[in-house]
């Protein structure tokens, strides 16, 4: 199958499964460039071919890069909600042309790779054992210096 302009493809992928957003197509493209210089960085050979789990990973670090602890919000509102949905774009994208795959891909290298909840929620939550510190207790006002600053009572 040849390439296709990929906005098309991204077009044709959301009206076809309108499960995501066509930002959540724009932003899985860019999470695979930056997974591809990632894998490429300190190697001489080209990489032809990422795996589901590495794109996964990839999508992972560049979400958490990108949107911190938004990540959640924003991934529910274009309906990526495990990484299985990753897979599923994936495959649309493949579907409409925009992606290639090898023999060897199927879906199921997208099943579970991580839970969301780990990945997005935990890396925000405060860790065992650290707590606030305390607020630091302001002086007990003195009531004679209230008196002074409205004035002698006598």
């Amino acid at each position: 199958m040849s390439k296709v302009p990929f906005e098309k493809a991204v077009a044709d992928a959301a009206r076809q499964d309108p499960r995501y957003g066509a930002d959540a197509y724009i932003f899985l493209r860019d999470a695979l460039d930056v997974t591809i210089k990632v894998l490429q960085h300190g190697r001489n050979d080209q990489i032809n071919h990422v795996s589901g789990p590495e794109l996964c990973q990839g999508f992972r670090d560049y979400a958490l890069e990108q949107f911190g602890p938004m990540v959640p919000t924003i991934l529910d509102a274009w309906g990526i909600h495990t990484t299985r949905d990753i897979g599923e774009m994936v495959f649309n994208l493949i579907r409409t042309g925009a992606f290639s795959r090898s023999d060897s891909d199927k879906i199921e290298d997208f099943e579970n790779v991580f839970a969301f909840a780990d990945a997005f929620e935990k890396p925000f939550l405060p860790t065992r054992g650290t707590t606030p510190a305390p607020a630091k207790s302001q002086p007990a006002a003195n009531p004679r210096r209230k008196n002074q600053a409205t004035g002698p009572t006598d």
